[in-house]
């Protein structure tokens, strides 16, 4: 396999270090509503649905509960808005936050509260939109695939792959944002179960600090990540073999 995807791993190793079930369970539920309110409560007819109910079954949520997450969504309308955030936290290093809710002031208001508490700043919509690329990420379990590992890299490719990184357990299959679809057809043609699948902002630089300093940083993105309506946070800090060291140390 070729290619390198730095941003995976940086999401995979921070995932290994937070991320508590019940939170994952509550953001999915919220995508599912979203996507349910968008197109519809049939996964056949609604792309977005579809990845959000397969990502559910990547982190073993119970059926019952994907279930309640579309009804709620047919009976209450699932009022939940989409907003993003960017800014930059201590050190420069700039951060860009997704939310789902259903209360925008509040969400407003805690997100800068913590910039500010935090060290950092709140900025304007789009003056991050030069550090990011959105690509489509998908995760695929090795032991899930059954075709030989050349004959994929090649299906891969073809269905836009830009990057295949393999690692111990899984494949990380980057692709652009306009092809997110295509892949995920690709995959499904193959009969290949995908982990997990999402548009991710890849940042188109890194930056490196000591470990001190991006702990800084990285204690800012946890408070991110602990408010409800937070579905993801991402920035560009290296997470270098030193760093990764001082965090298990942190614990």
């Amino acid at each position: 396999m070729s290619g390198h995807s730095k941003w995976s791993t940086i999401k995979r190793k921070k995932g290994a270090l937070d991320a508590k079930r019940s939170k994952m369970f509550s953001r999915i539920t919220k995508e599912i509503m979203v996507a349910v309110k968008e197109a519809g409560s049939d996964p056949e007819g609604n792309s977005r649905l579809r990845v959000a109910i397969n990502n559910a079954k990547g982190v073993n949520m119970p059926k019952d509960n994907i279930q309640r997450a579309i009804t709620k969504a047919e009976k209450d309308g699932a009022n939940l808005q989409e907003m993003t955030f960017e800014g930059y936290g201590p050190e420069g290093v700039p951060i860009f936050v997704e939310c789902l809710t259903d209360n925008n002031n509040r969400t407003v208001s805690a997100i800068r509260s913590v910039f500010t508490k935090r060290g950092g700043s709140m900025g304007t919509n789009g003056s991050l939109s030069f550090l990011f690329d959105r690509k489509g990420v998908f995760s695929i379990l090795k032991d899930k695939v059954s075709i030989e590992l050349d004959e994929l890299e090649l299906e891969l490719i073809d269905a836009g792959a830009e990057e295949i990184e393999e690692n111990e357990e899984t494949f990380e299959v980057t692709c652009p944002m306009t092809e997110f679809g295509t892949m995920q057809k690709k995959l499904d043609e193959l009969g290949i179960e995908v982990e997990n699948a999402s548009l991710q902002r890849i940042p188109n630089d890194y930056k490196t600090l000591e470990p001190q300093a991006a702990l800084k940083v990285l204690r800012l993105i946890d408070e991110f990540e602990d408010n409800d309506d937070v579905q993801s946070v991402y920035h560009n800090i290296e997470m270098t073999d030193e760093l990764l060291k001082a965090l298990e140390e942190a614990d």
